[in-house]
């Protein structure tokens, strides 16, 4: 059944069918064919099981608070606030656009919403101002990768349930690291505009900063209220989702008052619409994951690359190189879940911090996918 599962699940990816679709009709056909007489309700019971971690209840509402911001003001007022203080210096326009990829990290946690949000309004600017559409796309997609890193990532969510490690310190563990790739890709941008002379815009006024700090210095209370709530111990991960959603709501209604019925509900459709699709593909991640061990794969296969006695950087160096190839054909989500617990009791043994090995995990399922 292994062997039918290599074959006929990059077979149906190649067909096009959907990654949900992959997972489950995938292992359910393997099952059916190669396991007779097995119990097909156990199946069912995996899916739900991987659905069931109260911790999960993080990513609907972050994805909500993301989908609120995006449908009012608050990525528009974002952008016009760093463009004001730095969009005339050389590679100001493609620094705002990282600063504010990372900054929207902060609200959703996620690469897609993040692209959806600054993209559309960064990629005309940078176009105009000079820059090749290849930079200005590979620009907006990498940047978007920091959000993975930024708390509250849905990455991080995942990976806590799937190893048991505590949510909280991934989140703190993933700002160094998001900071960092932030200051590398603002040097590149700086260089880069500087040697070839484009994108240089006039330096807005002081009047103009000062309107932009008022309208957008609101936005800083999203990283206040989930990154400080939970390191001050006020919140936990779920309770700090939702107080993002309660004050996104508190800002586009009362503050910029750009949010209509018909917006809140798309945005709850929304919402609704991309937790399905997440929490499926976790429940697949669950099925398929389960039945792996119930073959014995992990346990036949797993040990031929480690060894008997692995070295912490022997670990980091196998399961990252594993990570990325996976990710190059399946969705971050799925790699994590289903690759995670399979791995990380390698990482304890070899003494390797599981912390660490989160952080790490996630910005390689970024940077694969």
């Amino acid at each position: 059944m292994t062997t039918f599962l290599v074959m006929i699940m990059p077979l149906m990816l190649f067909l096009g069918f959907p990654f949900m679709v992959i997972l489950l009709g995938g292992v359910l056909l393997g099952v059916i064919l190669f396991l007779p007489g097995f119990d097909l309700t156990m199946l069912v019971q995996q899916t739900l099981t991987g659905m069931k971690p109260f911790a999960l209840v993080c990513i609907p509402m972050f994805i909500l608070a993301a989908n609120l911001a995006t449908s009012g003001q608050a990525a528009r007022r974002l952008i016009r606030l760093i463009r004001a203080y730095i969009g005339h210096i050389p590679g100001g326009l493609p620094i705002t656009t990282t600063a504010a990829c990372t900054m929207f990290g902060a609200v959703s946690g996620s690469t897609q919403a993040t692209v959806a949000a600054i993209g559309g309004t960064m990629r005309p600017m940078l176009m105009e101002a000079g820059y090749s559409s290849s930079f200005t796309l590979g620009l907006i997609i990498n940047s978007s990768d920091i959000a993975i890193l930024i708390p509250p990532s849905i990455g991080f969510i995942v990976y806590g349930v799937a190893t048991s490690t505590s949510v909280g310190k991934l989140y703190l563990s993933g700002i160094g690291p998001g900071l960092l790739i932030f200051a590398l890709f603002s040097i590149y941008c700086f260089s880069n505009s500087k040697i070839k002379k484009i994108g240089i815009v006039s330096k807005a006024p002081w009047k103009e900063r000062l309107k932009a700090t008022k309208e957008g210095f609101w936005l800083f209370g999203f990283p206040l209220i989930i990154v400080g709530g939970i390191y001050t111990g006020i919140f936990s991960p779920t309770e700090a989702a939702a107080a993002s959603v309660a004050y996104a709501l508190f800002l586009e209604l009362l503050i910029y008052r750009s949010l209509t019925i018909k917006k809140i509900v798309d945005a709850l459709l929304s919402t609704g619409i991309i937790t399905s699709v997440v929490f499926i593909l976790i429940g697949g991640g669950q099925v398929l994951s389960w039945i792996l061990s119930y073959l014995l794969v992990p346990q036949q296969v797993v040990p031929l690359l480690m060894g008997a006695d692995p070295s912490p950087l022997k670990v980091i160096i196998i399961i990252n190189i594993i990570y990325f190839i996976a990710c190059m054909f399946v969705d971050p989500v799925v790699a994590i879940y289903v690759l995670s617990p399979i791995f990380h009791p390698y990482v304890i043994r070899a003494g390797v911090d599981p912390v660490f090995m989160g952080a790490l995990v996630t910005l390689q399922v970024a940077i694969g996918s």
